[in-house]
Formats: structure tokens, C-alpha cells, sequence
């Protein structure tokens, strides 16, 4: 049977859910191998899957808030993000993630590779030895390559107009010039793997004959039908390996769940203004704060629970209200049990995912700074108003149906084909 080689790295909610594409393969009887940051090794063992970890390029050992790579909590502004995205993931590290992905290839054999769409050295390696290329995004795709999407990280929703599709196009076209900055590094990796140098750094994306969109059409903003070698897979999502079990809080209060990213993204003061909120209105609050943050930093109301981790596949069935900071799966995930959603985006993606729930009437978007006043009145709007309920409960069941239809799997054995 064939043998597939994922790579990928450290960076939070996209991790799960190549796994899980990778355990559908091996479901089949494909052998898999996993290249990524050590700290992922338990979870890919939850799943029964083989694992290698980087060695020369970046190897994240822990979850905790001082072991995150990015740190884009402290960027002063979107091109900062992007510089450190460069320099940290997809150039700066480019031959360090070739090197190692060529001594996975050497060692495993694998008949292709299926690697996060930020991993540019990753595709170099592959380009290098010949091999069938995929390439796995585990949210909306966020690099400025697909035509006929709102530009990626403002929130903004489809052009309606011909002014609106020409200050899109401009949007992306000034994007694509940002990255830029890491064609160098990019092209000194593929000259030491004997690779010609590429004029463009998004031409590297070129290797790949198939690109997965592991989300649901339903919800997102892409165009119909996607350009090759786009598709749509439909989304892979579950509760991590490091989630334990919390019982419901007692009562027969509406249940309100927050829960913001498992990576540290200065959301205490968010997190802490929820709590408070909460504490204003006659529900149950059950706040789950990742693995980056301590429950016992906040003090809460005695109509709050405060834990590190909880089984959202359990908890959403009796929701009434999902507050994020609207990543992909925490966006999705709740859509699909029809909670409707609070959305404080913080950054990365979660500014377009709590667009694409605001435009649907699926929930309410306030800034991550508001304050105790408008998140409580957002919540009591949330509460009282059921068509934001029934909204998200049309939306979700687009999307559940999505994802029974999912199919990384047979469009990964069809790249052999």
C-alpha cells in the first residue's frame, strides 16, 4: 500500500486536524509517518500514528506560553506578523525543514508528502526527490494565491461591487509583496538542494499538484467551484489528547462555554472581562483557559467554573452560547452543535472566521479589548434572541454536512493516480 509522509509544525489548532487526515490514510491501510515539534508526539500517539520529530529545524518541546515560536502577540502591526511568519516558519527555517524532511524521505520511502501550506522547505525537498506533493490547510486558506477571496486577516466579506473586487485585488497584490522579504532565504535552500532559484517566494506553492482546504464550503467565502489544485476536503476536527473530562456545572441555568486559543495570545484581559460578564447574567459559566494559562490566574463568580481543559464534544450538546476568540476549530465546532457564537478575534484567522459567522446572523463579534458593558449586553442579546440560535443551527448543519462528506483521504490516494 502506499506510504504517506505528513509534515507539519507547532502552531496550535492546525495540528489535530492533519492528524486526523493522516489516521483516515492508515484507517485504509496506508502506512504514515508524522514529521513534527516533539510536543506533538503524544497527540499523534493518541491516534496510533508513527511519529518522528524535527532535529535541525525549529522542534517546540512544550505548549506553554513561553515555548510558543511565533509569539505574534507582540507584533505592532500585520506586516510584523508577517515578518515573523517569514523568519521563523517559512523561510528563515526553509533548509533546516528540507534537511530533515529529506532524511524522513530517505529513511521511510514514502510515495508522497502532505505538508502544512506555510512549510516551504518542506515542498522544496519534495520537489527535489520527485515526489507527488500535497499541501494541508486546516482553516480558510490564508495566503494570498487564491483569486476570488476577501483579502485574508481584516474580516472582510465578499465584493459586491467592481470598486470593492479592485481594492480586494489591490489588498492581495500589496500581501503578495510582504512575503516577498523571504525569497532569498527561500531560494539559498533550494540552491543547496541544486533547485533553480524562483522569482516569485508563493512559486515554491507550485510543487504541489493538490492543495486541501480541510473546512467546510458552507462556510467559507471561497469561490465556486475552486481553481486547481484547490479542494475543498471538508473539515477534521476533535478534542485534542491533552483534553480531560469536566462535568457540567450544576443547575438549570443556561450554560454558557468560553473558550479562546490553546496558544497564548495575551488573552488574559479578554478572558478576564468574560468572567465578569458572565458573572452579571443568570447562566452557568464553564471557561476552559488551554494549556498556556494557569485557571488559578482568575478569580470568578460563583456562578463560573474556571478549568484548563474540557470535552467541548460533550459540552456544546447543552450550549446555549459559545464565546471565542473565533480560531477555526473553536468557530466551527460550535456551529455544528447550532450554539450560536461571541467572537473576540484576536489575530491569524480569526478575524475572517468571525466574519463569515457575523454575515450568516450565527453570532455577535465584539473587539478582544471590550469591555465588561458590551460583552455583557452581547451576551444577553445572544441569549434572549433565538434567531441567532436558529441561524446557527442552519449553518451547522451546512457544515455537518460537509464533513460527512469529507474526503482528504481519497483525494490523497488519487495524487498517486
Amino acid at each position: 500500500m502506499p506510504r504517506y509522509l505528513f509534515t507539519t509544525w507547532e502552531g496550535g489548532g492546525h495540528v489535530q486536524p492533519m492528524l486526523l487526515a493522516a489516521l483516515e490514510l492508515k484507517d485504509r491501510g496506508h502506512s504514515v509517518l508524522i514529521l513534527s515539534d516533539i510536543c506533538n508526539a503524544s497527540d499523534a500517539a493518541a491516534l496510533g500514528l508513527h511519529f518522528l520529530p524535527w532535529t535541525k529545524a525549529p522542534n517546540q518541546t512544550g505548549k506553554r506560553r513561553e515555548d510558543d515560536r511565533l509569539k505574534d502577540h507582540e507584533a505592532d502591526n500585520p506586516l510584523e506578523v508577517i515578518h515573523r511568519l517569514i523568519e521563523r516558519v517559512m523561510a528563515g527555517p526553509a533548509q533546516a525543514y528540507a534537511e530533515d524532511t529529506l532524511s524522513a524521505i530517505d529513511t521511510f520511502r514514502p510515495d508522497a508528502v502532505v505538508t502544512q501550506e506555510l512549510l516551504l522547505g518542506v515542498m522544496a525537498a519534495a520537489e527535489a526527490r520527485n515526489l507527488p506533493l500535497a499541501l494541508f490547510a486546516a482553516n480558510i486558506w490564508s495566503l494570498p494565491t487564491l483569486p476570488g477571496v476577501p483579502p485574508f486577516g481584516a474580516g472582510m466579506l465578499p465584493a459586491n461591487s467592481d470598486d470593492e473586487r479592485a481594492m480586494h485585488a489591490m489588498v492581495t497584490q500589496m500581501s503578495r509583496g510582504f512575503f516577498q522579504v523571504g525569497l532569498e532565504e527561500l531560494n539559498a535552500a533550494r540552491s543547496h538542494l541544486g533547485l533553480e532559484g524562483l522569482n516569485d517566494l508563493f512559486a515554491q506553492l507550485d510543487a504541489a499538484s493538490l492543495i486541501l482546504i480541510a473546512s467546510s464550503r458552507a462556510f467559507d467565502f471561497g469561490p465556486d467551484p475552486l481553481p486547481k489544485p484547490f479542494a475543498y476536503a471538508g473539515p477534521y476536527l476533535a478534542d485534542p489528547a491533552w483534553i480531560e473530562l469536566e462535568a457540567v456545572p450544576a443547575g438549570t441555568a443556561p450554560l454558557v462555554l468560553v473558550s479562546f486559543s490553546s496558544l497564548y495570545q495575551a488573552q488574559e484581559a479578554a478572558l478576564t472581562n468574560v468572567i465578569a460578564a458572565l458573572g452579571r447574567l443568570p447562566v452557568r459559566g464553564l471557561v476552559t483557559t488551554g494549556p498556556t494559562l494557569d485557571p488559578a490566574e482568575f478569580s470568578h463568580p460563583d456562578n463560573v467554573t474556571v478549568v484548563r481543559s474540557a470535552s467541548h464534544a460533550d459540552l456544546l450538546k447543552q450550549a446555549a452560547v459559545f464565546v471565542t476568540h473565533a480560531g477555526h476549530g473553536s468557530t466551527l465546532r460550535p456551529l455544528m452543535a447550532g450554539v450560536p457564537l461571541l467572537c473576540l478575534p484576536m489575530g491569524r484567522d480569526q478575524l475572517d472566521n468571525a466574519a463569515r459567522v457575523s454575515a450568516r446572523g450565527a453570532g455577535l463579534r465584539l473587539a478582544p479589548d471590550a469591555g465588561i458593558e458590551p460583552i455583557t449586553a452581547a451576551l444577553a442579546e445572544l441569549l434572549e434572541d433565538s434567531r441567532y440560535r436558529q441561524a446557527a443551527a442552519a449553518l451547522g448543519e451546512a457544515i455537518r454536512a460537509d464533513q460527512d462528506q469529507r474526503s482528504a483521504a481519497t483525494l490523497l490516494e488519487g495524487l498517486l493516480t
